[in-house]
């Protein structure tokens, strides 16, 4: 048995960082938090990391490194399930669509097994009803295409604006 602790966009419901280990501790959740900071550009003040009061997630460690990289904290509620309703998606979803219906011989069979399902299914192919039917990764493309259309303004019939 291991533990997965996941960064999720909420944006995009893109998972940006994710981490495997034997143990549910304050590296774990670091470990996942690494790697989405290196995944996407944070900008100072522009990030909210919500989760919930988890020991690991209220270490002196953990809020360090968020503030070390200008990501707000956001703690859910105590005992309430539905604070964190993103996440408990997430691993709702991986545990029905991977876990369930696998079973494997090694951790390293399972973890290759989670990566698949992260970058190769869940983030660029799995459309969500949220996201338009798109993916994660299609709804972001599409976004960015978006951004970078530049916008037209028709002339009116008399040339004036």
């Amino acid at each position: 048995m291991f533990w997965l602790a996941a960064v999720r966009d909420a944006f995009s419901n893109r998972i940006v960082g994710w981490k495997t280990s034997d143990r549910c501790d304050t590296s774990l959740v670091l470990g996942a938090l690494e790697y989405g900071i290196w995944s996407r550009e944070v900008r100072d003040g522009q990030l909210i990391h919500h989760s919930d009061r988890g020991s690991t997630y209220i270490s002196i460690r953990f809020a360090q490194r968020l503030a070390d990289n200008g990501i707000l904290p956001s703690m859910g509620s105590v005992g309430d399930s539905y604070d964190n309703a993103l996440m408990e998606n997430f691993f709702s979803t991986l545990k029905i669509e991977l876990v369930y219906r696998n079973s494997w011989r090694t951790r390293d069979e399972a973890e290759n097994a989670i990566f698949s399902y992260i970058d190769g299914w869940y983030n660029t192919q799995r459309i969500q009803k949220e996201l338009g039917w798109l993916s994660p990764d299609e709804y972001e493309a599409a976004w960015h295409a978006d951004q970078l259309t530049p916008s037209i303004i028709p002339a009116s019939p008399t040339g004036a604006r």
